[in-house]
């Protein structure tokens, strides 16, 4: 029985991204269930379809037959264990740690990023950018810890033998996956980066599976004004 996904809408569902970048990118077949965001009161026809599949209500959620899981981080180690070929985390011990280490840091942290700048993939707001940039201190402290982290990463990375600039990690990896819903955020805000970590932003959102992401995303045309409280339509 193939895998099966549980997404939300492309356009605006960070969590959801992650596993399906990851498992697209990384040729793992497995059948997509988009779940739309309509609202998340107990109610909704959201919060109806995840009853019975997930104890949290949430997506993403991974189903394997019978079994559940969910929580992002949960699905990228069942994936790595599930299909250790794929390479999905670094092969040298110390990477692997480190590579953990960031990941877990996108899953609880980036808090003022993720607030300020919710994900929105057809949008560009460059002028929503700029007031936020000027007047959350916590957003241009998380751009700073992101530069510094990818900064260091990527200036440790050997030459592909591709010829290709490499990945955090080098070749594609968990890591990459967790950390494109952040590329999107700071494209469609156009936040100011080094051209160094611009350069990393322009590779992530280059790779097949997040250009496929993208895509689908552009093609859903469902505004949804719960999500863009900054926007009276499109």
């Amino acid at each position: 029985m193939a895998l099966k996904l549980y997404i939300g809408n492309k356009n605006y569902s960070s969590w959801s991204m992650r596993p399906w970048v990851l498992m697209t990118q990384a040729g793992i077949p497995f059948e997509e269930v988009m779940v739309r965001f309509d609202s998340f009161d107990a109610d909704s026809a959201f919060k109806r379809t995840l009853r019975g599949i997930s104890p949290v209500g949430k997506v993403p959620v991974l189903m394997d037959s019978d079994l559940a899981v969910w929580d992002t981080l949960a699905i990228a180690e069942y994936l790595a264990e599930r299909f250790p070929d794929r390479q999905l985390w670094p092969a040298d011990a110390k990477a692997r740690a480190r590579a953990r280490s960031i990941c877990a840091e996108m899953h609880s942290g980036f808090t003022a990023l993720r607030s300020h700048c919710p994900m929105n993939i057809e949008a560009s707001l460059p002028d929503i950018g700029r007031l936020v940039w000027r007047d959350q201190a916590g957003v241009r402290a998380d751009v700073a810890r992101l530069c510094g982290m990818w900064g260091e990463l990527l200036a440790a990375q050997a030459p592909r033998a591709d010829g290709l600039s490499p990945l955090l990690f080098g070749e594609f990896s968990i890591a990459d996956a967790f950390y494109a819903p952040v590329c999107m955020r700071l494209r469609t805000y156009a936040l100011p980066l080094p051209a160094d970590i611009q350069a990393y932003v322009d590779r992530v959102a280059s790779l097949p599976g997040v250009q496929a992401w993208i895509g689908q995303a552009l093609a859903e045309q469902d505004f949804l004004d719960f999500e863009e409280p900054y926007r009276l339509g499109r």
